[in-house]
């Protein structure tokens, strides 16, 4: 195949096409629970937009970057940190819904929690440390766990729901396909009490 020239100031500008983080996933019974909330609220407040599909519903733990293609070295490193992570299980409690702040006509209508999340921020520091340890980076020192139910355009109110809850006992590394709206779970690894 030929190689293609280009001229000065008229590069093709290449856009990043994977994206890896590590989550937590509802179990199914969880899942039905967000699914159910989340048509409660489109209901409520006749939103328009659509709802995050249920294979896609995860809390990310630590997001390790936008690439273009699956770099093999950081998936790699990423592994090796995450089978040296030692937790038991633990219980997440979201009791909350509201918007984050987003762009104008894309603000992210997500779960919170507050007492039912300090576990769960407790795990996410701890994959931190070992990916560090690693030599990758971790999250920004601020965690908000949440959950993204939908992107809307317009904000809601933070308010209270019916508590959704379930028991982790797993963590994932997720390869996200940008513009493809798909996941791939490279590797998963069992909390052990």
């Amino acid at each position: 195949m030929p190689e293609q020239f280009s001229l000065p100031g008229f590069e093709t500008a290449l856009h990043a096409t994977d994206r890896l983080f590590f989550a937590i996933i509802p179990t199914a019974d969880a899942a039905a629970a967000i699914v159910r909330q989340t048509g409660l609220l489109c209901d409520e407040y006749a939103l328009k937009g659509k709802s995050i599909a249920r294979g896609r519903l995860h809390v990310t733990l630590n997001f390790l970057g936008d690439y273009l293609g699956l770099p093999q070295d950081i998936v790699a490193a990423a592994k090796t940190a995450a089978a040296s992570v030692r937790a038991a299980p633990f219980d997440v409690v979201f009791d909350r819904t509201g918007s984050f702040r987003g762009r104008r006509r894309n603000y992210p209508l997500v779960l919170l929690g507050d007492d039912g999340v300090a576990a769960l921020s407790a795990f996410q520091q701890t994959l931190g440390v070992a990916l560090q340890r690693n030599g990758l980076r971790s999250a920004r020192s601020h965690y908000t766990p949440h959950l993204t139910l939908l992107y809307n355009n317009y904000q809601l109110p933070l308010r209270a729901i019916a508590p959704i809850r379930w028991t982790v006992n797993e963590f994932v590394l997720v390869r996200s396909l940008l513009g493809e709206t798909r996941h791939i779970q490279l590797a998963r690894w069992p909390l052990l009490s």
